[in-house]
């Protein structure tokens, strides 16, 4: 079984999600700054928790329902496509881009591979 189709991948990187939503929901000054950098909408950043919270649900319904965790995972996939070209369009640095460019490739395989059923 490959990393990219285990269960535990698609339930441990849930927890990163959910850890995302709570900090954009506080929000946290550095995200809060990322967000500025990049030039997210006031009106746009309280969906944002909502996204990430769903996202993590998504993921962890990999046990019971693979077909949502690799929707889950193409949806992801949009999202960081959507977050790179905010970063490429504003100019950002590398070592910023860098984070979304490697969750986009990761969740872009993810969703190609598609979860190997538990159990």
């Amino acid at each position: 079984m490959s990393v990219l189709t285990s269960p535990k991948t698609y339930t441990g990187l849930a927890a990163p999600q959910a850890t995302d939503a709570v900090l954009c929901a506080i929000p946290v000054p550095y995200i809060a700054k990322a967000l500025d950098t990049v030039q997210v909408p006031q009106q746009v950043r309280p969906v944002l928790p909502i996204v990430k919270a769903a996202s993590a649900i998504g993921l962890l319904s990999v046990h019971r329902f693979p077909a949502l965790a690799r929707l889950t995972t193409a949806a992801l996939t949009l999202y960081f496509i959507l977050a790179v070209g905010a970063h490429i369009r504003v100019r950002d640095s590398i070592a910023n881009a860098a984070p979304a460019a490697s969750l986009l490739a990761l969740f872009a395989a993810m969703t190609i591979e598609g979860p190997r059923r538990s159990g």
